[in-house]
């Protein structure tokens, strides 16, 4: 096991066997190659705005010919409960996430699967973004916003269409400015992994 091509301080063995499944299937179909450390600066995502710590223990990059490459984190993730007798738990958690920079500005967005939650509210405050010539997307996507303009014109019928291709339900896109990334809080899966780096390389594929 210490042979493995990634951080394993800290793992027990469920998770080592689960990350290691994820590695050999991403080597397989993508041909991974370890980067050595990069600062995505993921402190910049909303997602994470709640975590006490996030940690990137490996990155690893999905080479493209268009030299737009694609990138796969193993993240951990640091959280704090509050018990009711006053005792503070700490909690880590083990999370893959893809990202990819894009050519195009989209100020802030987050796109993540709509509710009937989000559709209620939207009745009463429409503060979403929708696309009047996509009712597809729209019924399918809650797409939240800062700059309506340059949001309108980076999300793309292209760009929409790669989202809509997403099987995996569960996930959120955040984009800031030109950086994206897709995941969720799940444990780490071999299937859902490669759903959302086939995701980002069909993305760093078009022109965003």
């Amino acid at each position: 096991m210490n042979n493995l091509p990634f951080n394993i301080t800290g793992l027990c063995t469920e998770e080592i066997e689960r990350l290691h499944e994820t590695y050999k299937a991403l080597k397989e179909k993508f041909g991974i190659q370890f980067t050595g450390h990069i600062d995505f600066h993921l402190e910049q995502f909303e997602v994470f705005k709640n975590c006490p710590g996030v940690n990137v223990r490996d990155c690893y990059v999905i080479k493209q010919d268009n030299n737009n490459d694609a990138y796969i984190l193993f993240i951990e993730t640091y959280s704090q409960t509050i018990e009711e007798n006053g005792t503070i738990t700490n909690d880590c958690e083990y999370q893959t996430w893809a990202l990819a920079y894009l050519k195009n500005d989209f100020g802030r967005v987050i796109i993540r699967r709509e509710t009937l939650t989000d559709k209620i509210k939207e009745l009463i405050h429409p503060i979403e973004l929708d696309f009047d010539e996509d009712k597809a997307f729209s019924d399918t996507f809650y797409v939240l916003v800062n700059d309506h303009k340059k949001a309108i014109k980076a999300i793309s019928r292209n760009f929409r269409n790669v989202v809509m291709d997403i099987r995996e339900d569960d996930f959120m896109i955040e984009i800031v400015n030109h950086t994206l990334i897709i995941g969720n809080r799940k444990p780490i899966a071999k299937e859902r992994v490669i759903y959302l780096a086939d995701f980002v390389v069909r993305l760093c594929g078009l022109c965003c």
